[in-house]
């Protein structure tokens, strides 16, 4: 099996993953008595994975049928795969949060695959992987403008339903707009670091590829030196 079909073998792996997960995760929130389908699709992590799977499916059938990934699927992959790293980070922020204000958060598998497992190994399979192209620093934009836009959806749809997915977005459960200013502008702030960091590391030349050029620099030093003789 060659590296490149490796990792349309990961990719699509990864989406099968995230798949079970997120029904685990929806059968889970059924046993909670205000839990809702709409509240549950209304989270951004929920939304990131769904495109994470539809992505990854992509991804991976890319992978096994061509050497390299077309330029948009690099600039798609970059967008998706820091909204999962920042829902992540943020999940992690809002857990421990919850801790010091002495509310309750339960952790299930599902939100610990969906939330870091997948993550963290879709980062690895960024870095690692053959194939991937240098993505241009304008996916910044709609990477910063989705969170804003769903962040006004939100608060509009949490004043009418009474409901919202994170506490900072909650009035009644931030001090004052100060709070809420700060956490959200401490979402976004992360939302361009790691956009950031995501685009600086499609600039490397994958670890995959650097590896596979020093096995074939070293099985043709050999032969040249006796070429040469």
């Amino acid at each position: 099996m060659s590296f490149r079909v490796a990792v349309g073998v990961t990719r699509l792996a990864f989406a099968l993953v995230c798949v079970i997960a997120l029904i685990a995760r929806f059968l889970w929130g059924l046993g909670s008595a205000t839990f809702t389908a709409s509240n549950f699709f209304a989270y951004l992590t929920m939304q990131s994975n769904i495109a994470f799977v539809l992505v990854s499916v992509v991804a991976g059938v890319v992978a096994l049928r061509r050497p390299v990934d077309p330029r948009w699927l690099g600039i798609i992959r970059s967008i998706v795969l820091s909204c999962t790293l920042v829902a992540g980070i943020v999940f992690a922020l809002i857990v421990q949060q919850a801790g010091a204000r002495e509310f309750r958060i339960d952790v299930p598998w599902s939100d610990q695959v969906l939330h870091f497992w997948l993550p963290a190994l879709a980062l690895i399979e960024w870095i690692v992987a053959p194939g991937r192209g240098r993505v241009p620093w304008r996916i910044l934009a709609p990477l910063i403008g989705y969170p804003v836009v769903w962040g006004v959806i939100t608060l509009v749809r949490g004043a009418s339903v009474g409901w919202y997915p994170y506490f900072f977005l909650d009035p009644v459960q931030v001090t004052d707009p100060g709070e809420f200013a700060l956490y959200s502008g401490i979402a976004l702030t992360v939302f361009a670091l790691v956009g950031c960091g995501v685009v600086a590391l499609s600039g490397r030349r994958p670890l995959g590829e650097r590896l596979a050029a020093r096995r074939l620099s070293s099985r043709r030093g050999p032969a040249s030196a006796a070429a040469s003789r």
